[in-house]
């Protein structure tokens, strides 16, 4: 059976309506809270087969200091704090061997938590993330302080409000009858290609995006575009929104500066690829949506 692809079930009960001043207080002080701690980028992880990102509330007592904390939400009534901590406090759990500090990626990628906890690790990154990027004013500069159980920040200077934002990529697979589209950049893993992506602009439907973004990066025109599926993706905090799109025109111009190759595939060298059975060519991890949308598209 396939993996799920990464970051997709998240079961905390978010409790956005209930975000009252008191809401994160009283459940950091919960001893039946589970602490998901974060020194810099790095989840810290108990040990297990698999390990869990689920700490026992005394695991906070390791850290000498922290920086922003935000109640996730309740998992089965336990409340679920997520807690920024200074990149070196990583060096604190490390010469423990009940405990690893790993980048998110790589969690996802070995399964080196229940994938269930996933999401809540995508959660807790982009959101914890975004209060390390955010500490001051875009309207005036001043200072701000984290508000609604960590789901805002609040400026006293000009009593602005800020939220968390996430950032929409559209992923689109392009087929043209039984040949698909797909390109590799520079930092992929040699001999990978994955799907064409880019950001969603202001103003921009998903679909005209998928369209525009297809023939920026390749010279291709596209047609018909429909949704798929959709992927959290914490580096740092975007929504993947996957489409499948029609090409109309065969013939790819690319500029080797954001793509270094990109080229047609049969639904042979998919199947192939995703089986890990091609000798030229490496599918997209199973984790990422490019991955489902490419083993979508060969059961059709």
């Amino acid at each position: 059976m396939t993996r799920p692809i990464g970051y997709i079930t998240n079961p905390l009960v978010r409790h956005s309506a209930e975000r009252d001043p008191e809401a994160l207080a009283k459940a950091a002080q919960d001893p039946r809270a589970a602490m998901v701690i974060l020194a810099g980028d790095l989840p810290i992880l108990q040990a297990g087969e698999p390990g869990t990102s689920l700490l026992p509330h005394g695991a906070l007592g390791r850290l000498p200091a922290h920086r922003e904390q935000v109640l996730l939400g309740t998992l089965d009534d336990r409340p679920v704090v997520a807690t920024l901590a200074p990149p070196e406090a990583a060096e604190l759990f490390q010469d423990d061997p009940a405990f690893a500090a790993v980048d998110l990626r790589s969690i996802a990628v070995r399964g080196l938590v229940p994938p269930e906890e996933l999401g809540m690790l995508a959660m807790a990154k982009s959101l914890l993330d975004w209060h390390r990027r955010h500490r001051f004013c875009a309207n005036c500069g001043a200072p701000t302080e984290a508000a609604q159980a960590g789901f805002r920040r609040d400026c006293a200077a000009c009593n602005a409000q800020h939220f968390p934002r996430t950032d929409p990529v559209v992923i689109m697979l392009v087929t043209r009858g039984d040949r698909c589209l797909m390109g590799r950049q520079p930092r992929f893993p040699e001999k990978m290609y994955s799907c064409l992506a880019g950001f969603l602009e202001p103003g921009e439907t998903i679909e005209d995006a998928v369209r525009r973004e297809t023939f920026e990066e390749a010279g291709i025109r596209v047609g018909a575009v429909r949704y798929l599926a959709s992927q959290p993706w914490p580096f740092p905090a975007n929504i993947m929104i996957g489409c499948q799109a029609e090409a109309l025109t065969d013939e790819i111009a690319f500029d080797g500066e954001e793509l270094e190759d990109a080229r047609w595939f049969t639904k042979d060298d998919i199947r192939r690829m995703l089986e890990g059975a091609h000798d030229r060519f490496l599918a997209p991890a199973p984790i990422a949506i490019a991955n489902l949308l490419l083993r979508e598209w060969v059961k059709e």
